[in-house]
């Protein structure tokens, strides 16, 4: 992607003045129209003097939940439990402390109250963090489902774990053969193993995320090995942008993506449709403080509670059926259906929510500007 680039100069504008103002150094973009790419490129710099390149692997923060989701889903297509299902049905360990009563319908709405926040994630391995969650308490005064609050990993390392006791794989290993590779998504990983750990640090490929909040931009320090090959199911997601839009695409597809083999399943099109339905419609949120709507483990579109507050939104143009979900003041997924756009935007910058809130509508207003799409 250059700045002279004139298929989508608007959307190059705003992230260049993005870049201007500090609030990132680079950026990755891709996007899709009807199945065909309109999109795939890279801006700026990865760090001083170094050009961020395509196929440099980002880190996705909580961008990585709806992989969890759609592994959940697999296993709930194929009978192997039920969103209604207490989680201590699959997990006894689950129900210490008054948790018993907890489904797997409120951990993919966040409603379940058990927001945990020092998980000990990465220094304690996966499974002690996972006991460490399930012999906490929930929140005083939290019913399970009457009231929400969006949980940054602990909830995602209880559906983490969930796939693991009924897959009998690890997390990482079951999104990689289950969702990954079946997709192409083949640099792409939720716990990286250490081999190809080694071999994206030598060829100089984990692209660092800068915290521009700070005065000096100091590195969050993310490609640390520690952070980039210990699972967290909801948080350390690594891939290029072009690959987590080929995720979108699939959904889109109705659990299918088409491509040179002929394309792959990897969800029926009324389980996607039932991922993306609205679930959690207009509660306050206690962790963003604002009413948000929700899918099961999809942010859904949510402007009509407030276009400038709303967090993690898809811009002014985006239709209301649009889902997808957004890492930490940095990379932002989804799936416009009413338009059959798929995009994923990784700036390498995390500057203060209102900054990033801000950049985010002005590249997603100028991508829809750019292609021509009017709000649905």
């Amino acid at each position: 992607m250059s700045p002279t680039d004139p298929t989508l100069p608007r959307t190059l504008e705003a992230l260049e003045a993005g870049i201007a103002e500090g609030l990132h150094s680079g950026a990755q973009l891709y996007v899709s129209l009807a199945g065909e790419v309109v999109f795939d490129g890279a801006i700026g710099t990865s760090r001083p003097g170094v050009p961020l390149r395509p196929t440099d692997l980002m880190i996705w923060l909580s961008a990585s939940k709806p992989v969890a989701a759609v592994a959940i889903a697999k296993l709930w297509e194929r009978g192997a439990l039920a969103l209604e299902d207490p989680v201590a049905r699959h997990l006894p360990e689950f129900a210490a402390n008054g948790k018993e009563r907890i489904t797997i319908r409120h951990l993919l709405t966040h409603t379940a109250g058990i927001r945990l926040l020092q998980t000990g994630w990465p220094e304690l391995p996966f499974d002690q963090i996972v006991a460490k969650i399930c012999a906490m308490k929930p929140e005083p005064r939290w019913v399970a489902g009457q009231k929400a609050g969006y949980h940054h990993a602990s909830s995602w390392f209880v559906l983490g774990a969930l796939v693991e006791r009924l897959s009998g794989l690890p997390f990482s290993r079951y999104v990689r053969e289950e969702i990954f590779e079946p997709l192409g998504m083949t640099d792409s990983w939720i716990g990286m193993a250490p081999d190809r750990f080694a071999a994206a640090r030598d060829a100089d490929r984990l692209a660092p995320s800068w915290n521009t909040e700070r005065e000096g931009h100091p590195s969050h320090r993310f490609e640390e090995e520690a952070k980039v090959v210990s699972c967290s199911p909801g948080g350390n997601g690594w891939g290029p942008a072009r690959e987590l839009g080929r995720f979108y695409e699939m959904l889109l597809g109705g659990g299918r993506r088409s491509g040179d083999s002929g394309g792959v399943e990897i969800l029926r099109p009324q389980t996607v449709a039932a991922l993306t339905a609205r679930h959690r419609v207009g509660m306050f949120d206690h962790t963003f403080h604002h009413e948000m709507d929700w899918g099961l483990g999809f942010i859904l579109d949510g402007k009509r509670h407030g276009i400038e507050t709303v967090p993690y939104g898809y811009g002014r143009r985006c239709s209301f059926r649009t889902f997808g979900h957004s890492g930490y003041r940095s990379a932002t997924a989804f799936a416009d259906p009413e338009h059959a756009l798929a995009v994923a935007l990784i700036p390498n910058g995390t500057p203060s929510a209102e900054a990033h809130e801000r950049r985010t509508r002005a590249v997603l207003d100028a991508l829809y500007e750019d292609l021509g799409l009017e709000g649905v």
